[in-house]
């Protein structure tokens, strides 16, 4: 998982979402709104697939699922569940790009702490402050919060819904990122003096899993290699 960066919509096309949305509201208030049903009369619009197209971009070129970044995204999510949440249906905020099969499993499940959601939304904060990666079984889990002496409870829950550590094709495809990610900072570490301009778009072109914001800034960062290349080329 990684942090996704989320783009304005265009005025046309954030002006008609708001107007839908306004639209439900209005419907909400007098109690006839079925979310479900406005939902797939509303997903055959440009302006859906036009969002639709806006989301796989902020993907990148392989247009991966924003939860697992395994997958390829093939249908908008609500991150608040459109049928509990229907005041949020057309928040642009709201709308991320998922996979068939987080989709499937995070459906309406929506566990809140005190008001706010226990599942990490990429577009909105870093994974890897709640999240960590076994490089022994390429399985995604919690990350421990050495602060509350306990694992962090985002982490918990979203591991939980997504199954992020029971997926056993999602953890081949961890390892394969993780293992191409070492051989490339193992090589630096050969050459003696990394070429940064060189080195940065290759780990880029590499991460097809948002696993070097771990290997950089998370755990990983205190194992080998990355551990070896931040203490012998710090201003790397």
């Amino acid at each position: 998982m990684r942090r996704i960066i989320r783009v304005p919509l265009g005025s046309s096309d954030q002006g008609e979402l708001n107007g839908r949305q306004a639209m439900a509201d209005r419907q909400i208030q007098e109690c006839s709104f079925q979310p479900e049903r406005e939902w797939k009369r509303a997903r055959k619009t440009v302006l859906l697939r036009a969002i639709l197209a806006v989301l796989k971009s902020m993907t990148g070129g392989r247009e991966r699922c924003m939860y697992c970044l395994d997958s390829h995204g093939t249908d908008i999510d609500h991150f608040w569940p459109k049928t509990p949440y229907p005041g949020k249906m057309f928040r642009w905020p709201n709308l991320l790009l998922c996979c068939t099969e987080c989709g499937r499993l995070k459906g309406d499940r929506f566990p809140l702490w005190g008001g706010q959601p226990l599942l990490i939304d990429p577009t909105f904060e870093e994974p890897w402050l709640y999240l960590d990666f076994d490089p022994e079984t390429g399985n995604v889990v919690a990350r421990f919060d050495t602060q509350r002496n306990d694992w962090s409870p985002k982490g918990l829950k979203t591991v939980e819904i997504l199954q992020l550590d029971r997926r056993e094709a999602l953890s081949a495809g961890y390892t394969r990122t993780f293992n191409r990610l070492s051989s490339l900072i193992a090589r630096a570490l050969i050459e003696g003096v990394p070429r940064v301009s060189e080195l940065i778009p290759s780990l880029q072109e590499a991460d097809d899993h948002g696993l070097l914001g771990w290997c950089l800034l998370g755990t990983g960062q205190n194992i080998s290699p990355f551990s070896d290349f931040r203490k012998e080329h710090p201003e790397a």
